[in-house]
C-alpha cells in the first residue's frame, strides 16, 4: 500500500470512529412517548407525494443513500448552500429532488411535536416508506439520528460513483462499515428510478483505446442507449429508466446484471468477483434473499450518524 492510500485509509476509519463512537445510540421506540404518531405522518406525506409524482420514492431513497455516505446520516444532505456551497449543489447531487416532501413531513411534525425529531429521522423513514409503497420490504427504522451543522459541496466527491471498479467500491463501503453483502444488497436500490446519460457515458463512447463500447454491455442495450446519447446534440435531460420496472421495487436489477443489460459500471463490476457474483446471482433468483438482505443493510447504513441537534427547518442549521 502506497504512503498516500494508506492515510486515506487512516483518514477514513478515523472519521468512521468518530462518527461511530460519538455517535448517537439509535432506539426503536425513541419518541414512544415523545411523539409517538411520527411515522404516520411521514408515511401519509410520502404516499400523498407518491400518488402525484411516481419518481417520488426512487429520490427519497436516493437522497437518504447519498446524506448517509457524507458525515453518517445527519440529513447534511438537506441543507440549504449559504457562505459555503453544499451537498446538495455538489456535482453528484444536482439531479436529487423531492426535497419538498421533507419539508412538508417536518411541518406536519413541528405542528404536532415541536423540536423533538429529527430531519434525519424523517429522511430514514421517508426511505424505507418509498421501498414500501414500491412493493419492496418493511423495516423498523432505529430512531434517534441528530441533524448536522455542516455541508460542503466537497464532500459529495466521497460518494461511490457509477463508473466505479469492484475495488473502489468495495473500499467505499468499507469505510462506512458496510460489507461485499451490504455493497450487493444496497444496489438493488438501483431496481428504482432513473438515470442521466453522464452516469453510463463512458460505456457506449470511447470507452477505451480497443473498444468504443465496454464489450460487457449487451449490444442491444448498447445500441438503445447511443440512441438517447448521442455525442453530439444531446437533449438537456436525456437519460433512461434504471430497469422496466422502474416504479417498483423488486430483483429485476440483478437479472439484468447476469444478461450484461444493467446501466453503470458499478452494476457490472459486482459480476467481477466471486463473493459479488454469486450474491448477484442468489438476488436474481430470490425476491425473498434480496429482501431480507436490503432490509438489513439499510438498517445498518442508516445508523452512521454524527449529528449535533434537531432543526427546525430542514434546509437550515439551528
Amino acid at each position: 500500500m502506497s504512503s498516500s492510500s494508506a492515510l486515506i485509509l487512516f483518514s477514513s476509519l478515523l472519521i468512521l470512529s468518530l462518527i461511530y463512537s460519538h455517535g448517537n445510540a439509535l432506539s426503536s421506540n425513541y419518541y414512544k412517548n415523545t411523539c409517538p404518531q411520527v411515522e404516520n405522518i411521514v408515511v401519509q406525506v410520502v404516499t400523498e407525494a407518491s400518488k402525484k409524482d411516481k419518481t417520488v420514492p426512487a429520490a427519497l431513497l436516493r437522497m437518504h443513500f447519498h446524506d448517509c455516505f457524507i458525515r453518517g446520516c445527519d440529513a447534511s444532505v438537506l441543507l440549504n448552500s449559504k457562505k459555503n456551497t453544499a451537498e446538495k449543489d455538489g456535482p453528484p447531487n444536482v439531479s436529487l429532488h423531492a426535497f419538498f416532501v421533507i419539508d412538508n413531513a417536518k411541518k406536519a411534525i413541528e405542528a404536532l411535536c415541536p423540536g423533538i425529531v429529527s430531519c434525519a429521522d424523517i429522511l430514514a423513514f421517508a426511505a424505507r416508506d418509498s421501498v414500501v409503497i414500491s412493493g419492496g420490504p418493511s423495516w423498523d427504522v432505529p430512531k434517534g439520528r441528530k441533524d448536522g451543522r455542516t455541508s460542503k459541496a466537497s464532500e459529495t466527491r466521497q460518494l461511490p460513483a457509477p463508473t466505479f471498479n469492484i475495488s473502489q467500491l468495495q473500499q467505499s463501503f468499507a469505510q462506512r462499515g458496510l460489507s461485499l453483502e451490504d455493497l450487493v444488497a444496497l444496489s438493488g436500490g438501483h431496481t428504482l428510478g432513473f438515470s442521466h446519460c453522464s452516469s453510463f457515458n463512458n460505456r457506449i463512447h470511447n470507452f477505451n483505446t480497443t473498444h468504443d463500447v465496454d464489450p460487457t454491455l449487451h449490444p442491444s442495450l448498447a445500441a438503445t442507449l447511443k440512441g438517447i446519447c448521442p455525442l453530439k446534440n444531446r437533449a438537456k435531460n436525456a437519460g433512461t429508466a434504471m430497469d422496466p420496472s422502474s416504479t417498483t421495487f423488486d430483483n429485476t436489477y440483478y437479472k439484468l446484471i447476469l444478461q450484461n443489460m444493467s446501466l453503470f459500471s458499478s452494476d457490472q463490476a459486482l459480476l467481477s468477483i466471486p463473493k459479488t457474483k454469486a450474491l448477484v446471482s442468489e438476488f436474481a433468483s430470490s425476491q425473498e434473499a434480496f429482501f431480507k438482505a436490503f432490509a438489513n443493510s439499510m438498517i445498518k447504513m442508516s445508523s452512521i450518524n454524527g449529528g449535533q441537534e434537531v432543526r427546525k427547518d430542514c434546509r437550515v442549521a439551528n
